[in-house]
């Protein structure tokens, strides 16, 4: 492993480690460890659509031609991309509003990249015994389906404003009563095709 990938690697590292120190120290204000946000994300239509995009991940693994790329990296990348991305993209959009704080961003920033890229990077390199030479690449190609999926499972409707992002509401991660599929499956489709999209241009 060169120089570069060594000073890349240990920046990343301290930089989980002090997300790490964060975590623990917030812990008990830290929202996506408390129950409102996994009732918020433990919805059957995003539960359902996360085993499809998974298994489609998973399934197409081997038949892409990326040696980088086999089960157990799609499969631990699809699970931290469901369990993060709404709570990442909710935190940064707060944070951009002026709602959450700094060091709120700089740990969904971190929490994004360990899940898009920095777990992918460290899986390849305990498995071939160096840096994925895919490093860059998986950034922007991961980043996008993550993105999508942030999206896509924050898609909440409100009576009294029809199809919003649950983290606009002031109440976010708590969701007062989860919308039925069929009102928000217009709004879905899109990004479930973007998704779709960024899993076959592996194959292809």
């Amino acid at each position: 492993m060169n120089d570069f990938f060594t000073v890349y690697l240990l920046i990343w590292a301290s930089a989980c480690l002090l997300v790490l120190g964060i975590f623990v120290y917030r812990f008990k204000t830290c929202d996506i460890v408390r129950r409102g946000y996994w009732r918020f994300l433990f919805q059957p239509w995003k539960l359902v659509s996360f085993a499809l995009a998974a298994a489609g991940l998973i399934f197409i693994a081997p038949y892409t031609g990326d040696m980088s790329w086999d089960y157990y990296d799609a499969a631990f990348m699809a699970v931290l991309t469901f369990v993060t991305a709404p709570w990442v993209v909710g935190v940064l959009y707060k944070t951009i509003k002026g709602q959450r704080s700094v060091w709120d961003a700089y740990v969904a920033f971190c929490v994004w990249m360990f899940s898009a890229s920095w777990s992918y990077d460290l899986y390849l390199l305990l498995r071939d015994g160096g840096y994925p030479a895919t490093w860059a690449v998986n950034i922007g190609a991961s980043s996008v389906l993550y993105l999508a999926a942030g999206l896509l499972w924050n898609l909440e409707y409100r009576n009294d404003r029809g199809v919003i992002f649950a983290f606009m509401e002031t109440t976010w991660p708590i969701v007062p009563q989860p919308a039925a599929f069929w009102r928000i499956a217009g709004y879905a489709l899109p990004f479930m095709l973007i998704a779709g999209i960024a899993i076959l241009s592996f194959v292809v």
